[in-house]
């Protein structure tokens, strides 16, 4: 009886989130934003900050990476106190690497950002592309 109950209730928080938010919108309807920079050995690349009007799913990918095309990157996705600052909660802290989706999951309507570090791996500064797909 209590399992029914959960399930019942999490799908009554899904639709009126889904209601309250616009509804969620398919991925395929993401938009995409290309974003690029560097990084210092030892340093962080600058922070990308990006808005999403509606409720769906993220998904973040290193697409370019040079000079070390094999080596691991940091990457962290946080929300902002305001469209353009990266100074809100840590959502997301996880190792890249090229080609390979670093982030997937959900996101809500809000302000966020996507910084990339060297996690411990660079021998030498790193030009990179990431891709940033949102609602």
């Amino acid at each position: 009886m209590g399992s029914r109950f959960r399930a019942a209730f999490v799908l009554a928080v899904a639709g009126a989130l889904s209601v309250s938010c616009g509804g969620i919108v398919d991925p395929s309807k993401n938009q995409v934003d290309t974003v690029s920079g560097t990084i210092a050995v030892g340093g962080r690349g600058p922070a990308h900050p990006f808005s999403s009007p509606k409720t769906g799913e993220i998904s973040v990918k290193i697409t370019a990476l040079a000079t070390s095309s094999g080596t691991l990157v940091g990457m962290l996705w946080a929300q902002s106190s305001s469209a353009g600052a990266c100074d809100g909660q840590l959502l997301f802290n996880t190792v890249a690497q090229l080609n390979v989706p670093a982030i997937s999951n959900q996101i809500l309507s809000g302000n966020y950002c996507i910084q990339l570090y060297d996690a411990g791996y660079f021998s030498v500064a790193q030009t990179y592309t990431v891709t940033i797909s949102h609602p």
